[in-house]
Parts: C-alpha cells; structure tokens; sequence
C-alpha cells in the first residue's frame, strides 16, 4: 500500500466530522461572521501548537513570491467556503455532503491533463465507480423536491465545489512543484485565508446587518478543518503522491458525514441514499485494493 493512502484516508475521516460540525455552526447565522469565526477559532488552534512547538519564527522566513502562492491558495479556498456552507446550510445534509464529494470529478481530470497523472485501468475503475455513486444522489435529490436547474442552495454548493476542485490542484502544484515547505505553507494560508474572510465579513456588515449566535460548534469545526488540512497536507508532501486519487479518496469523508449526519437529521429517502453510498463505498474498496 503506498504510503500517501492511510494518511489521506484518516484526513477524510476527520473532514467527515468537520462537514458534521458545519450544519449546526451555519443553523440561523449569516454566513460571513460564521466562517470568519470558524477560520479564526481553527486559525488560533494551529498558532497554539505551533509556539509550543516552537515553530513560529522560522515560518516569518518567506518571500513575497512564495507568500503569493501561497495566498492564492487562501483566496480560492475562502471563496469556496461562501459556496460549499451555503449549500450546508439550505440543504438536507445527507443530500449536500455527497454532492460536495463530487469535487474529485473534476481534479480526477485536471490532474490527467494538467500533471500527466495517468491511473491504471484499476484506478480509473474505481475512480468511475464512485463517481457514477456521487452522481446518483443528484439524481435522489429530485426525490425530495429539490431542482438541481432552479435551487440557490444547489447553484451555491455547484460553485463552492468547483473552487474546491480548482484548490485541490493548486495544492499540488503548491506543495508537489513549487516544493512549498509543508508547515511554511499551513501556517500562511490559515492565516491569510482568516484575514481574507475578516475583511469579507466587514464588507458584509456594511451592506447589511449579519445576525449570528454563538454555538460551540463554531470553534469545533475550525479545528476539524485544521486537523484535516495537516493530515492532507502531509500527504502531499510525500512522493509520487497523485493528485488525482487523493481527492478522489479524501471525499470519502461522505461515509461519516453520511451516517452521522441522518442519524442526527433525520433525513428521508435513505434506503436509496445508502444504496448510492455503497457504491461509494466499493471504489473506495476497489481504489485501496489497487494500491
């Protein structure tokens, strides 16, 4: 088994639990204030470990280049965040957690394309497996009365989903060709992307009051994603780790969400739901038995 594949599923385990946690955090709150708070909650968690570590001063050792990249990194995922809690929010999330994981279509070809990632034919089969079970729950979601062409929560999430996808890429290049140190490169985006949804929350305020609450959810989840994000990071970091199959496979944070998520929520239609997550489930299956 390659070494890039239990650290990208144990990511993908703790992005289940994060997606959980964006539900409640979102339930009755603007979006702005609630992201910024998350990210900033996640944000000062991660300073935390890195003055006890004693990694901080060395991490002040960037050029402007470099911290560029690495904002462009910020700027994208920020963006994504409006789209995908959006989405979270307006959406049963036995339905939104599986559309999200539909990412990895789109960075399964990019890769292809742009790195040259080509996958064996058993990689490919997996890779289409789950995706034709990501594509059903598109098809599920007209069961309960949500258009794909006419809902703003499905038009949010669709966009959030692609800047994820556009993400997952750069963070390749990031970390893969740009040869970006991995704590380097954590440490800048966690805060650039803190300031970038700060000064987004301002500009929010001044259009228009941004009504929010306090839940416990909110701090929990930013540290999930911080959890998350180290644990892929480090995947990246390691060689001939492809792109294309750790997206693939970091999306499989939909069992957890999936499970947890109707248990609590009580959501309909799951017989069907889990039919589709076994399909899910079996590329997964097929895509670790290849490696």
């Amino acid at each position: 088994m390659d070494t890039w594949f239990l650290p990208t599923l144990l990511s993908s385990v703790v992005l289940g639990f994060y997606i959980l946690t964006g539900k409640p955090a979102m339930r009755g709150n603007a979006i702005a204030p609630a992201i910024f708070l998350s990210s900033l909650c996640g944000t000062l968690f991660y300073l935390a470990v890195g003055a006890a570590r004693g990694a901080w001063r060395a991490n002040f050792a960037i050029d402007a280049a470099t911290w560029g990249l690495i904002f462009g990194k910020s700027a994208i995922v920020a963006a994504s965040f409006y789209g995908v809690y959006y989405g979270l929010r307006e959406l049963p999330l036995s339905l939104a957690a599986p559309l999200r994981a539909a990412s990895p279509l789109l960075t399964f070809f990019a890769a292809v394309l742009l790195y040259g990632e080509i996958p064996t034919w058993g990689q490919a089969a997996a890779a289409a497996i789950m995706m034709g079970g990501y594509g059903w729950f598109s098809v599920i979601g007209e069961k309960e009365g949500i258009s794909f062409a006419a809902h703003r929560g499905i038009r949010y999430l669709i966009f959030g989903t692609i800047l994820g996808a556009a993400a997952s890429l750069y963070d390749k290049y990031l970390f893969g060709v740009a040869r970006v140190p991995f704590d380097l490169g954590q440490f800048w985006f966690m805060v650039n992307m803190t300031v970038i949804l700060g000064a987004g929350w301002l500009v929010a305020r001044v259009r228009r009051p941004q009504l929010w609450h306090w839940r416990w959810a909110i701090p929990l989840n930013g540290v999930l994603l911080v959890a998350a994000d180290t644990i892929y990071f480090y995947a990246l970091t390691l060689p001939e780790t492809p792109i294309s199959l750790v997206s693939v496979l970091r999306r499989s944070s939909v069992i957890v969400t999936f499970a947890v998520g109707a248990y609590f929520y009580r959501d309909r239609h799951l017989f069907v739901k889990s039919a589709a997550l076994a399909v899910v489930l079996f590329g997964i299956a097929l895509l670790a038995w290849c490696h």
